[in-house]
């Protein structure tokens, strides 16, 4: 509850050299859960500062101002701080979280840093570095901050994990992520809001999303406060997400959980089945020994000398994340220098494993093998791709994998083609499918075409003249359907798939009822001149009984998703779908459109 205006009032009447002594007396940590998008499961915490209001200020901002003015910036960032990690060792499971916590770089250049004064607290709350991350906020100019690159260095070789903040809100966080090897991109509340309606905004999040992976950064969704922000979010690629859907920032820190299982329920139908390419990848994937930052030079050595034809090793933080790989290379010059080894191991020459790692590109287990080469190859030098699985280490893919992966996929490709009319079966169709659903930046159609009275038509004349209607369907598909927003599959049978996105309902028919007529008149032709002229044949039902049947035609059942509908349960598309092809079956014209999240 805010303090009364007397109350706020009596407060102001204290001189500005009072603000951390006044400070201490109100201001309180509340933390709001930061988790991962695709479980759930919390992640980490960001620290956020309340009871300004009692000092008369409308926002930390104004705080903070009013401090650097006075000269306490870095006692109140100091105070504020330490309280936030106190708070944080009382969690259960603190060891495998991570507490976010904003960095004010006005004070970059100072005497002693923010981070030194840290480094204290966190040996005797026995927290390690990598399990703090300082949010670097583009509210000020770091570019013209000569001290800030050295900062960042510092604060990456301690152990510490680094974000930017408000990304794309501020000054220059697209320098700073080109220019700084950072951990994680918080998106910017603006281009969150309502992105599940606004095509530019997904456009936005998804670049961002993947040039960030390139460079092996993680992203977070900053302010998700719907469900279906948190799916877009998610679809689109967030590794994190934070905001009033997922949990409200607390004091009371007995009220944060270690998931949110309203989450978890909306999930449930993200890639229910697995992909080729997750198959594929899971099979090819390294699983090299990996390197603690904390660990000793020596031990690295040993682990060089134990696997003699292994020139690098994947370097963790002590929460499992990737920071990064060690190569031998780096190490070279000192272990063949004449008094190098005696040097690494003198802990005064103070430096540690995080001194000789660099950067990898990082994917996660489910991320397509084509995008998992363009971040591969995104990275000029990389000799690997760090997997993981729930943002932890998982293994590694060598360039000689992924070479392997591409292969075999277009390999499996071709061999689920269909042999009779050489389209994509259905595999294919369901990893298009599930693609489809997941990008809203424009319409998008499923059409399910099968023949009707096929089965007459294939007894009376024979499986030949039956594959030949088939190849016959196949070959007006592609004279139909041709550029690159077009699919064209072949379930098997007589059943067959295209899905189309780009084009509006009216253009979509016109090219549908132009599909069914040529095919009503190119197949009638395949029937003998009496059955022609009589306009049907005689056969058998699927029940045994003896009946008249018309000529063949071909029914489309068109399930469309809207421009801006994002949405991840296959089995939904699968079950309308149904509904909607036994009507087209017995329509007048053959074909039924209905719409999805309309």
């Amino acid at each position: 509850m805010s303090a009364a205006p007397a109350e706020i009032l009596s407060l102001r009447r204290f001189g500005d050299d009072q603000i951390v002594t006044l400070a201490k007396l109100v201001i309180e940590s509340a933390f709001q859960p930061i988790v991962e998008a695709a479980t759930g499961a919390v992640f980490g915490y960001e620290s956020l500062m309340r009871g300004f209001q009692k000092l008369g200020f409308a926002s930390p901002l104004e705080l903070l101002d009013k401090a650097e003015e006075a000269g306490q910036l870095l006692a109140l960032e100091h105070m504020v701080n330490s309280r936030a990690v106190a708070a944080f060792a009382t969690l259960p499971e603190f060891s495998t979280r991570t507490l976010f916590l904003n960095f004010d770089s006005r004070l970059v250049g100072g005497e002693n840093t923010i981070v030194e004064r840290l480094v204290n607290h966190l040996k005797r709350a026995n927290i390690a570095p990598s399990s703090l991350c300082f949010e670097l906020s583009e509210r000020f100019d770091s570019g013209k901050m000569p001290d800030f690159s050295a900062l960042v260095r510092e604060l990456r070789l301690a152990g510490f994990k680094l974000a930017i903040d408000d990304f794309g809100a501020g000054f220059n966080g697209l320098k700073l992520l080109c220019d700084q090897p950072v951990d994680y991109v918080k998106i910017d509340r603006h281009f969150i809001s309502g992105i599940d309606a606004d095509a530019r905004k997904r456009h936005l999040v998804r670049h961002t999303v993947n040039t960030a992976h390139v460079l092996g950064t993680r992203v977070i969704a900053e302010g998700v406060e719907t469900e279906a922000e948190f799916q877009t979010c998610r679809d689109l690629g967030c590794d994190l997400v934070q905001g009033y859907f997922i949990a409200r920032p607390t004091t009371h820190l007995s009220e944060l959980q270690p998931a949110y299982p309203h989450l978890a329920v909306n999930s449930g139908g993200h890639r229910s089945s697995a992909t080729l390419d997750s198959i594929l990848i899971r099979k090819q994937i390294e699983q090299l020994p990996a390197v603690r930052e904390s660990d000793e030079l020596e031990s690295v050595f040993d682990l060089f000398r134990l696997n003699p034809r292994q020139a690098f090793f994947p370097v963790l933080n002590a929460n499992g994340e990737p920071r990064g790989i060690l190569h031998e290379y780096h190490l070279k010059e000192m272990i063949y220098h004449p008094f190098g080894r005696d040097l690494l191991k003198n802990r005064l020459y103070q430096r540690r494993i995080s001194h000789f790692a660099s950067p990898a590109p990082i994917a996660d287990l489910d991320t397509p093998a084509d995008e998992m080469l363009k971040i591969f190859a995104g990275m000029d030098g990389s000799d690997c791709v760090i997997l993981t699985e729930n943002m932890r280490y998982a293994g590694i893919l060598s360039a000689s994998s992924l070479l392997k992966i591409i292969n075999e996929k277009q390999l499996k490709t071709a061999q689920e083609q269909n042999p009779l009319t050489g389209l994509p079966g259905n595999r294919a169709i369901r990893d298009y499918v599930q693609d489809a659903i997941l990008d809203g930046d424009q319409p998008r159609y499923f059409c399910y075409c099968d023949f009707d009275n096929f089965k007459p038509f294939n007894d009376t004349y024979g499986f030949q003249k039956g594959d030949l209607a088939i190849s016959l369907f196949a070959a007006l598909l592609r004279r139909h359907f041709i550029g690159e927003e077009k699919f064209l599959g072949h379930v098997g049978g007589d059943d067959f798939f295209v899905g189309i996105s780009g084009c509006t309902v009216d253009e979509l028919q016109i090219v549908l009822h132009r599909l069914l007529d040529d095919f009503a008149s190119d197949v009638r032709q395949l029937y003998l001149p009496e059955h022609q002229a009589e306009g049907r044949i005689s056969g058998h039902g699927r029940d045994g009984t003896a009946k008249d049947f018309p000529l063949m035609r071909c029914s489309i059942a068109v399930l469309g998703l809207p421009e801006g509908f994002v949405f991840s349960d296959t089995q939904a598309v699968s079950a309308r779908i149904a509904e909607i092809k036994s009507r087209a079956k017995t329509s007048a014209s053959g074909l039924v459109l209905e719409a999805l999240g309309v």
